[in-house]
């Protein structure tokens, strides 16, 4: 979600890999094809929107970060150092934290997107296994990243949820198993965001549901937010006005729901 504009930005596998969509739902902009070209974008990971409304996507196949503007126009691409960048999340100062899911590691990307520069791009986390889900707190500048652990004989994998201080400090972490002793179900979590007050918020594909986490300091708590309607939760944003959206892979939909 763009955070000035309440504007969209969602990736999919489509002709046009983004749609920009306006706070009523009407898909205002398709840009990004499939193809080899500078601005084409192969196979999008995640997608964010900084608060200058540059949308930064991170595309798979051809391990790379690229930033177009509102318009569509490619503004932007960084290709070097990545293995397989993954997640993303933009800073109130539209610094871009990404999680490069095979290097196990968290960058943070600073960039002058008006004029297409690179100024920075430094690893700010290493060891961390096969993260992809990343979110930023605007307030706190906390940093949650989700972990995909490999699975352990028949189990079909698990998850973890990391959460680090502004600093890159480790002050909580739960994983599946943990998740599960506290919790009445499994959680598989693929996507999160923080809420205005500094909440984690999961999408759960297990129990197609979103659940509140609690904020760091009291991590984890297990509070459902949505529990019904959802087929395969895989994204998650907050607007201005504190609405949630949910990307739902099951269905090809985005939901809103109110707060």
């Amino acid at each position: 979600a763009c955070p000035g504009s309440g504007r969209l930005a969602v990736a999919h596998d489509g002709k046009k890999r983004i749609h920009v969509f306006g706070p009523s739902g009407f898909c205002l902009r398709r840009f990004g094809e499939r193809g080899d070209a500078g601005s084409d974008i192969k196979y999008p990971l995640d997608v964010t929107v900084t608060s200058d409304g540059h949308v930064v996507v991170t595309d798979g196949g051809d391990c790379s970060v690229k930033a177009f503007d509102l318009e569509g126009r490619g503004v932007l691409a960084v290709r070097e150092g990545f293995c397989l960048p993954w997640g993303l999340d933009a800073t109130p100062k539209s610094e871009v934290i990404l999680t490069d899911s095979e290097a196990g590691a968290l960058y943070r990307l600073t960039a002058d997107f008006q004029r297409g520069e690179l100024k920075k791009c430094q690893m700010i986390r290493s060891r961390l296994v096969s993260p992809r889900a990343v979110a930023v707190c605007r307030t706190s500048g906390a940093v949650v990243v989700i972990e995909h652990l490999k699975p352990r004989g028949p189990s079909k994998g698990s998850t973890r949820v990391k959460i680090f201080s502004a600093e890159m400090d480790l002050i909580g972490q739960m994983d599946s198993f943990g998740l599960n002793l506290v919790f009445p179900s499994r959680i598989y979590a693929t996507a999160v965001a923080f809420d205005k007050d500094g909440r984690v918020i999961v999408t759960d594909v297990c129990s197609q549901a979103v659940i509140c986490l609690g904020k760091p300091e009291e991590f984890p708590v297990f509070n459902p937010l949505i529990s019904h309607g959802l087929s395969y939760p895989v994204g998650l944003a907050y607007v201005g006005n504190d609405s949630l959206v949910v990307l739902d892979s099951g269905d090809h939909s985005i939901k809103v729901y109110s707060a």
